[in-house]
């Protein structure tokens, strides 16, 4: 088969895909209208006038508007450059002449700390964002103020005052910010004890505490005084949970001789506990009594907690707000019955009429277009508000992957059950130029170098932004693998719900350390994708994709399934794809579920030099099983099988498993049937499931993982499910997020045996450029 037969065809396909997408925008001209004839920049000293002007947005040559000019001067102020601004425009010939003054902010010369003797003055330059070179900006500078102090507190020193003076140079106008610090002396926790608590153990008390006691080096044992606040508050909170609605909680405090230890008390009056009685509910329901009173919690008997309370009212609200009652008021009022001694609740509801959307307005968006928000959007004019369609929405929106804050906001309008709807976006940067390089056990060395915008509009000249396409262009070489890809796809094609896009891409695998090729693999093709959602959660796709298939360097001891496919081969595919997900975020899910399968045929009436069939299926769980702890279950499965002219299917599109994706006890490619030399043939069926648990360690820095993971590999269908064993591992892992991409490292253990292979561990590790 010759490598010239798939150009010509992809430069057909490519063809088609860019015009089914290009379109024209028209110019609009404006007549009788002032227009800009200059714009000078005054003022600036040690700020460039370019660094000026492209801070601000009106252009020479554009239409002259007054109110633009206070725009521009908010611009300005917003860079922090200037103390102040100041506009003023002239009449021309040629046009208005605006010109901007500036006052700059003096710039920092030094950074000094003054009466720091216990703590070093590297040590406090960790705390400050104030630097040498920097504008003078006192909001940041008082709030290193703070800042310092909270470092001091921390180091035990909660007695340590800080100030800072401003001394200028009279001649060269430089500025030196002086630290002025008052250590104090150091104070240690010593002990903390609990008086008068009956009902409740000591140790349970001090859970509710962030005040700890000193601890040799680990723990400092530092008092500070709104940490301790907040412990009271919240040891308060817990009695009332209990029932103690009187209890009263205070401290007693003693200090050693030298005043540098301190003995805390807390003391405790718990009171009489209540119990909740009768509840009651009244008012103009619109729904059955016994609807509200399912979703009330409480019952009789419950100890009187506020929170608990609190949350059937909320619980209530969004009851009606999801029923489109949405100014709908809800109250609970509670009396105490002398005679059962009990806490009787009164549910106070008034419903009022139901709410219609009116119009919706989009703001925020300066570079995406109000459609592609519209189309995501579940609410419509004329329809009665609904609260889950308003969510619904707002996870469409999000998960367009544009914005990094989207609110919505009702606003009255002069009918009484008519609101308008402001949606209010904050648009984050969808455009990435990423180069660099990264390491994984299985790829050794890579460097890629990718052009990426996610919000790309192929007809916007020359800004190509803002119409929701994503266009990708990405090079990767690495010692096993050089990739090349071209991507484009718009989810809206032609203002219709249909997704539709092409792919060019090369790929090439060589036989190379643990990459688990017994071969050099070369792929050249192209594909189009055509899809559409069906409902929120599901959507099909069909894609066709033609690629040119080179094997080579094959081990003269291979066996005859490697030897029947070297050279080059075309193969033509069509894949039917189906997908249902809930997930509540594709980037980084807590809760939900992705399910999906594919049907691929590969020659037949399509063409090509092989004929097969694929079928492939996968589900992933996510469950929050505490904040911020997610388990994700996962399963797949594969079957492929050869037909017509086609007697086995190629080894190149067998299913392959064992390494970081599949089955991390094991090395690359590695389980499944093996040829006499011990080279992996791949098979027609493939079992996966994986079960893993992330947990944070650091904030969002640093994550830690528990993994299992079990499957197989087998050459017949038939024998998937058979006697042959799986494969299983466990491991941890650790995910780290770093400023030039995620850093991945697993450490995976066999559980079963695998072919004569030694039983121990296999570490995957990779640096790569997204997160």
């Amino acid at each position: 088969m010759k490598k010239r037969r798939i150009i010509p065809v992809l430069i057909m396909m490519l063809a088609v895909a860019v015009s089914c997408s290009l379109g024209w925008a028209q110019q609009v001209g404006t007549s009788g209208q002032k227009r800009i004839g200059a714009i000078k920049i005054e003022g600036n000293k040690s700020i460039s006038t370019i660094t000026v002007l492209s801070k601000i947005k009106m252009k020479v040559g554009d239409g002259f508007e007054e109110s633009a000019l206070n725009k521009e001067l908010k611009r300005l102020y917003a860079t922090g450059y200037f103390g102040d601004v100041f506009v003023e425009t002239i009449d021309q010939p040629e046009g208005v002449t605006v010109i901007f003054t500036v006052v700059e902010k003096p710039r920092i010369k030094e950074v000094k700390f003054s009466g720091n003797a216990k703590v070093k003055d590297k040590h406090l330059e960790k705390q400050i964002a104030v630097k040498e070179g920097t504008l003078l900006d006192f909001h940041i500078i008082n709030q290193d103020v703070v800042k310092i102090r909270n470092y001091y507190t921390e180091q035990g020193y909660s007695s340590a005052t800080v100030d800072y003076k401003i001394n200028t140079d009279q001649y060269t106008d430089k500025i030196t910010v002086v630290f002025v610090i008052d250590e104090g002396h150091p104070l240690r926790i010593k002990s903390i004890e609990v008086e008068g608590n009956i009902n409740v153990s000591d140790n349970e008390i001090r859970k509710f505490m962030s005040t700890k006691t000193a601890w040799w080096f680990i723990r400092k044992g530092s008092f500070n005084e709104e940490e301790f606040a907040g412990d009271m508050d919240r040891i308060k909170t817990f009695y009332r949970s209990k029932g103690f609605l009187d209890v009263q909680v205070t401290s007693k405090e003693k200090y050693s001789d030298d005043g540098e230890n301190m003995y805390l008390t807390i003391v405790i009056n718990e009171g009489k506990k209540y119990l909740i009685g009768a509840r009651v509910i009244k008012g103009e329901l619109s729904f059955p009594e016994e609807e509200i009173r399912d979703i009330i919690k409480v019952r009789a008997g419950d100890p009187f907690d506020y929170q608990k309370i609190k949350e059937d009212l909320d619980n209530i609200r969004t009851f009606y707000y999801n029923k489109g009652y949405m100014d709908a008021e809800i109250d609970v009022r509670h009396k105490y019955n002398h005679q059962d001694d009990m806490m009787d609740l009164t549910y106070e509801i008034v419903s009022h009429d139901e709410i219609q959307v009116g119009k919706i307005t989009i703001l925020g968006n300066t570079k995406t277009k109000d459609i592609v928000i519209r189309r995501e959007l579940r609410v419509y004019p004329g329809e009665k508000y609904d609260g889950n369609k308003l969510k619904k929405s707002k996870e469409r929106i999000y998960n367009l992957g544009f914005f990094e804050d989207v609110y919505f906001e009702t606003i009255p309008t002069d009918k009484k059950n008519v609101k308008d709807l402001n949606v209010s976006v904050k648009e984050t940067k969808t455009g990435e130029l990423s180069f660099g390089g990264g390491y994984s056990s299985v790829d050794a060395f890579i460097g890629f170098v990718q052009v990426r915008q996610r919000n790309f509009d192929i007809s916007d000249f020359p800004t190509f932004t803002g119409g929701g396409q994503d266009l990708t262009i990405r090079g990767e070489m690495g010692s096993s693998r050089q990739n090349y890809l071209l991507s484009w796809t718009d989810p809206w094609i032609f203002g219709y719900p249909y997704l539709f896009g092409f792919d060019v891409y090369r790929n090439e695998h060589q036989k190379y350390g643990s990459s688990g090729y017994d071969y050099d693999e070369t792929r050249t093709g192209g594909s189009l994708k055509l899809g559409k959602n069906l409902t929120d959660e599901l959507s099909m796709g069909l894609v066709y994709n033609l690629e040119e298939i080179e094997i080579s360097n094959v081990p003269s001891d291979s066996s005859q399934d490697f030897l029947d496919e070297m050279g080059t081969n075309l193969v033509s595919r069509l894949t039917l794809n189906t997908q249902y997900d809930t997930r509540d975020n594709k980037y980084t899910p807590t809760k939900g579920l992705v399910t999906g399968f594919s049907i691929e045929n590969a020659g037949g009436f399509i063409g090509g030099d092989k004929d097969f069939l694929k079928f492939y299926s996968y589900t992933s769980f996510y469950h929050s099983l505490l904040d911020n702890v997610v388990l994700e279950l996962k399963g797949r499965g594969g079957v492929a099988g050869a037909y017509g002219d086609t007697k086995e299917t190629p080894v190149y599109e067998r299913f392959y498993a064992g390494g970081a994706r599949t089955i991390r006890g094991y090395s690359e490619r590695s389980v499944g049937p093996r040829d006499s030399a011990g080279h992996s043939l791949g098979g027609d069926a493939m079992i996966l499931g994986n079960a893993e648990v992330t947990f944070p360690i650091f904030k969002k820095m640093i994550k830690g993982a528990v993994f299992y993971d079990v499957g197989n590999v087998t050459a017949d269908i038939g024998d998937i499910f058979g006697d042959f064993g799986y494969k299983q591992a466990a491991g941890l892992g650790v995910r780290v997020k770093t400023p030039i991409g995620p850093l991945k490292l697993d450490y995976g253990y066999p559980l079963s045996d695998n072919h004569e292979d030694a039983k121990e561990g296999q570490f995957w590790f990779s640096v790569s450029h997204g997160f």
